[in-house]
């Protein structure tokens, strides 16, 4: 991945009609076994609209109800026996601040499929879950809380992207939104939980598939008896590097421990992906650590 140029912004940097693409090989906790898998972190700006809460299409139509919305979607696969699971987040933030706006998840097996939905307002957090479980699909709605944000949020906000979000040394806390992969996996209800994030002293030194480099290392302790850490890039543009989450108590759920995974960065690249969705289009997969799905494209 080149390097940015010594005066990259934020908007200089995810303003130039290219998306962040980052592979990761991946391990979760599935049905009390460690599981090896396949993961995508894409990131990247679009306009969205504020009543829709969808990507606009043509943004001078509405410019009142449009802004920039800077997108994640991590896309998670890993077998289970004899049949696999695919699962998706789609998290759409305001790129002046990273609070979040939208999350959507997805996931199907082959026992059946679920997508929930999760809208955030200045009072309520309101959506749905629609499940092939009997007594699962539900409206949601909780309290906003102040400060409050979605926990796959961390995956941006603790980048750094317009400033350190913590100095070094220093901790802080405030509400996550647990995130609908972990509620999924270990089958229970949409909840804010109470978590604590410190970052190190000092940098770090962290080797992933990737290489090795310098990194700041954030720890983010939940009451829910789950700790993360995340190795982020000392560099623009503080990419994730590697990230961790293990049971530092007893996990919330029947499932247990199931749903705690972590990823580290196999290649990383930059590219407008939706224009590269024709044959052949599959090479590009190799940029990102990846190889294609099928043993066809792979000898193209």
């Amino acid at each position: 991945m080149a390097a940015p140029p010594p005066a990259a912004s934020f908007e200089s940097w995810w303003q130039d009609g290219r998306a962040e693409l980052n592979g990761y090989s991946y391990h979760v906790t599935r049905y009390g076994q460690r599981r090896a898998g396949r993961c995508a972190m894409i990131v990247v700006t679009e306009p969205f609209s504020a009543a829709k809460r969808v990507k606009v299409d043509d943004p001078a139509r509405n410019p009142a109800d449009t802004f920039e919305a800077l997108k994640l979607n991590l896309s998670r696969s890993f077998q289970t026996g004899i049949y696999d699971y695919h699962t998706m987040i789609s998290l759409f933030t305001h790129s002046r601040d990273f609070s979040p706006v939208k999350t959507a998840f997805s996931c199907t097996e082959w026992c059946g499929q679920v997508y929930e939905e999760q809208a955030f307002g200045p009072r309520a957090v309101s959506g749905f879950v629609r499940s092939y479980f009997e007594d699962e699909s539900r409206a949601l709605s909780l309290p906003m809380k102040p400060g409050g944000i979605a926990e796959d949020d961390l995956f941006l906000v603790l980048r750094g992207l317009r400033g350190d979000f913590l100095p070094p040394g220093r901790t802080r806390s405030l509400p996550l939104l647990a995130s609908p992969f972990i509620t999924r996996l270990a089958h229970r209800p949409a909840a804010w939980v109470a978590a604590t994030i410190a970052r190190a002293r000092d940098p770090v030194r962290v080797s992933v598939p990737a290489g090795p480099f310098p990194a700041i290392l954030y720890t983010a302790t939940l009451d829910d008896g789950r700790t993360g850490r995340f190795w982020i890039e000392a560099a623009w543009p503080h990419r994730v590097l590697k990230w961790a989450w293990s049971a530092t108590g007893t996990p919330r759920g029947r499932m247990g421990r199931d749903g705690l995974d972590e990823g580290e960065l196999l290649r990383s690249t930059r590219l407008p992906y939706w224009r590269l969705n024709g044959p052949g289009g599959e090479r590009y997969l190799r940029e990102m650590g990846l190889a294609p799905l099928t043993p066809s494209a792979a000898g193209r």
